[in-house]
């Protein structure tokens, strides 16, 4: 069992929630890292009652991973950066939340991936996994481009894949595209030959479901079937243009993050891949970044005051 050197010590817990899962780490003071919890969705935008579960599970089960007592949720300094929060709304409701840490310091997961991929510094960072956005943090100035939610945007990423992917199995399956490699890994996938069927499992189905259907996608463009190799194409074209709109704010780093990253990577623009660096540390060490910068900024300054100043950057 970690047992703590001193009651003084503050254990934060880094809280990564987006609309495929929910992933806290629980670090020390020195930011050593002692457990980890993965649970579901986190994204108010597609519920708040399964964002707080997720978040309160992870959290408990990367207490139970340190080997802490479960009691210790209480003691937490916590970090969250939510999908969704990007929204006013959102992040006001998130922020009124009566959670079960000692303080909870809440923001955006672009910002939080953008501290983690730069080790608290300013930077750039696309994030392409079941979502898809661009967010540049550059001398206390967030800009964001993108990240406007399944099915509206997103382009570029699983979930937008995935239903480029249907849309075509749709009309390839009645005569109306070409019949193709990616069809029938799609048929496979979704084990059926029926259009119908098709449209029963998929209608209405939140991105988590449309972001599986990229991994057909990915294998059969890598494998040169010419109509994946298309959808990447566009996918990556989008990803490259939201890069070149970051770079302007000058950022000093760019980094891609998310599942979908490595593999997307070879599709951009060559001038883009070639500005990619690789994060310097995971999302959720970003939460525990933004924990720490607000609770030093708390004991500087009267308590409310910048926590407001604060949002207000956050959303540009």
């Amino acid at each position: 069992m970690v047992a703590l050197r001193d009651s003084r010590d503050i254990l934060y817990v880094g809280v990564d929630g987006g609309g495929s899962k929910c992933r806290a780490s629980i670090y020390d003071a020195s930011n050593r890292l002692l457990g980890t919890g993965v649970s579901g969705p986190a994204n108010p935008l597609h519920g708040y009652a399964q964002t707080i579960d997720s978040i309160v599970r992870s959290a408990a089960l990367a207490v139970a991973d340190a080997g802490l007592p479960a009691e210790t949720v209480g003691e937490l300094v916590a970090g969250v950066g939510l999908a969704g929060v990007n929204m006013p709304r959102l992040y006001n409701e998130m922020n009124a939340w009566a959670h079960p840490f000692k303080q909870m310091f809440l923001t955006t997961d672009q910002h939080s991936a953008c501290l983690g991929a730069h080790r608290g510094g300013d930077g750039a960072v696309i994030i392409a996994g079941t979502g898809s956005v661009g967010y540049a943090w550059v001398d206390g100035r967030s800009v964001i481009v993108g990240g406007h939610g399944f099915p509206h945007g997103d382009k570029g990423s699983g979930a937008w894949l995935g239903m480029e992917a249907v849309k075509y199995l749709l009309m390839a399956m009645e005569g109306l595209a070409q019949d193709s490699q990616l069809k029938q890994e799609l048929q496979a996938a979704l084990d059926t030959e029926d259009p119908y069927d098709v449209i029963e499992m998929m209608a209405g189905k939140p991105s988590s479901q449309y972001a599986k259907l990229a991994v057909p996608v990915v294998e059969c463009a890598e494998a040169n079937d010419p109509v994946a190799v298309a959808i990447m194409r566009d996918g990556a074209a989008y990803i490259s243009d939201l890069a070149d709109k970051l770079m302007e704010s000058k950022p000093p780093r760019l980094a891609m993050i998310g599942g979908l990253a490595p593999r997307l990577k070879p599709w951009l623009k060559p001038h883009v891949a070639e500005r990619v660096s690789d994060p310097l540390d995971p999302p959720e060490l970003g939460c525990v970044y933004f924990a720490q910068h607000s609770l030093a900024a708390l004991a500087n300054s009267e308590s409310g005051k910048t926590e407001d100043a604060d949002a207000k950057a956050l959303f540009g």
